[in-house]
């Protein structure tokens, strides 16, 4: 019979193997560069995400992203972000989306000017449980059109993500309404594709996350994000660390017609 104890070490334990995981990543890619520039910055990152079901199999994923510099202070990004989803099974999402980014100039090395980027993406999502243990897996393909500050030219790559996330409820086995939960998940990026400058790690995720799930909906998080990215240079680095707070909605328009329960989605990690 499954502890309704909270089993601190194993949630821990995982978050640190991700997180071990994430640096060898990264510091795999500075053999053979010039020596490693960091730029720590302080950044909050607000989310909301959706998933509403439409019809039989179909639905709709809705989700707004808003990223500040130095905490709240100063603009970082904006993205708004839509997808058509395809439920398999109670477990398994197919979604074909797009998503704008606005990015604004930031950190100790800015950009020289805001710049946009066009976005179309295609994804695997499923989960599952070990236990009390949740996991969830979803696989991301980006196609990019990114106008970098001074270019006339919006410049075309490719992006492939992975991320994993586990949750636990602080009692009993599932994560039941009015019930608080803790989260951990990491997500990394490679670029792909010909017109990728110096690095193939793009960057990668880590996080920790507690929250509260007020309805079978209705789900806020609020945590803590490591973040590394690798600039196009190739040499400097982006040492990111986030305050994050998110709300997952999951209402449908008509009565739900597949068994697919609803949980607290992804952490609010995206971009």
């Amino acid at each position: 019979m499954p502890s309704a104890i909270f089993p601190y070490k194993k949630i821990f334990f995982a978050f640190f193997l991700l997180l071990n995981g994430m640096v060898l990543s990264s510091k795999s890619q500075a053999q053979g560069n010039p020596p490693r520039v960091i730029d720590p910055n302080f950044n909050g990152w607000l989310s909301y995400s959706g998933d509403h079901n439409l019809s039989g199999n179909w639905g709709l994923h809705a989700e707004f992203v808003m990223r500040r510099y130095k905490l709240y202070k100063h603009p970082m990004q904006v993205m708004p972000r839509v997808g058509v989803n395809y439920n398999i099974g109670k477990n398994i999402m197919l979604t074909l989306g797009y998503a704008y980014v606005h990015t604004y100039p930031y950190g100790e090395f800015p950009a020289s000017d805001d710049f946009p980027e066009h976005r179309s993406y295609q994804q695997f999502f499923f989960k599952g449980n070990v236990a009390s243990l949740f996991f969830q897996h979803r696989y991301r393909i980006e196609q990019r059109w990114i106008k970098h500050a001074g270019r006339k030219d919006f410049l075309y790559t490719n992006r492939f993500r992975y991320n994993l996330r586990a949750s636990h409820p602080f009692k009993g086995t599932t994560i039941d309404p009015k019930e608080f939960y803790v989260a951990a998940a990491n997500e990394v990026f490679i670029n792909a594709g010909k017109n990728v400058a110096n690095n193939i790690f793009d960057q990668n995720r880590a996080s920790l996350l507690f929250g509260y799930r007020y309805t079978k909906e209705l789900a806020f998080e609020l945590g803590y994000l490591n973040q590394i990215v690798a600039q196009r240079n190739g040499f400097r680095f982006e040492h990111n660390h986030t305050l994050m707070a998110g709300i997952t909605f999951n209402f449908d328009f008509p009565a739900r017609t597949i068994d697919n329960e609803p949980a607290p989605a992804p952490a609010p990690t995206e971009n």
